[in-house]
């Protein structure tokens, strides 16, 4: 559940400052008039997520247990790939995201009202249809179709309002240190998410080593459990892993996480040419 939030919170909390950065910018630039377009984008990529969400949940209901297995797998590996570079932009981006929007609002208003709904619908589609599909994996995951989706919405609502307090100047943070370290804990979560991928394509006969568990802690640990609960919503834990779960999980976070909590290189100021 917690690993759920936290996608939520973080895709939530993207999206909702995209928003606030485009509606500031209108009102502070004297185009309050051109607010129904960006609204109507937002709108419809709520909407887009939301049946993206719906289609992969009920058109998977239809398959059989090794299509179904191969598919969630496959979007499993997908979703990782998604968040593992969402991480990454963000953690890039986030001094100048600001200036990245105006810079691509100031281009949509030269153009007229359409490019106004495409640039904020591409703006949050993206963040809906990566935490749709890393939801629904999730949920595939851990087999409980309710608390993960808890999660999600308390993640979102919890996003909506530190948008809102954003914009209306209550709330100041240091975004690039709450998408640092959120983006590492998220790092973690997807090892968990990659690992339940390969142990579905095994499931499918996609890929072998079923059989062969590199331990075994159910005993110590029961699934069932409070605690084994709580270790399964948070990362994703299993206490039965196969060997292939077991290295492709580490083989994903070492590097990913090592590279990550990198320091960024400062930018080296561009030469200039002396006069003759």
């Amino acid at each position: 559940m917690f690993g759920n939030y936290l996608i939520g919170l973080r895709e939530g909390l993207e999206a909702s400052l995209v928003v606030c950065i485009l509606i500031a910018y209108l009102v502070k630039t004297g185009n309050q008039r051109r607010l129904p377009p960006v609204w109507a984008g937002v709108g419809m990529a709520v909407a887009f997520s939301l049946a993206f969400g719906a289609l992969l949940q009920f058109g998977s209901s239809t398959l059989t247990f090794q299509a179904k297995e191969a598919l969630g797998g496959g979007l499993s590996i997908l979703s990782v790939a998604l968040v593992t570079w969402m991480v990454f932009w963000m953690r890039r981006t986030a001094r100048h995201l600001k200036t990245e929007l105006h810079g691509k609002l100031d281009a949509a208003l030269a153009v007229g009202t359409g490019a106004l709904v495409v640039t904020s619908f591409l703006a949050v589609g993206r963040e809906g249809l990566e935490t749709s599909l890393f939801i629904w994996t999730a949920v595939q995951a851990t087999g409980d179709g309710v608390r993960p989706l808890v999660g999600a919405l308390l993640g979102l609502a919890t996003s909506v309002v530190l948008g809102w307090l954003f914009y209306r100047g209550a709330l100041k943070i240091n975004l690039a240190k709450f998408f640092r370290w959120t983006g590492a804990m998220l790092v973690v979560v997807a090892a968990g998410v990659l690992a339940y991928g390969i142990h579905d394509l095994q499931e499918a006969d996609f890929l072998p080593g079923l059989s062969s568990l590199a331990f075994d802690v159910s005993a110590t640990i029961p699934p069932d459990s409070w605690y084994g609960t709580l270790l399964k919503g948070v990362f994703n834990f299993q206490p039965d892993p196969t060997v292939m779960q077991t290295v492709v999980w580490a083989a994903y976070v070492v590097p990913v996480m090592g590279l990550f909590l990198l320091p960024e290189r400062p930018k080296q100021p561009a030469a200039t040419t002396a006069p003759a």
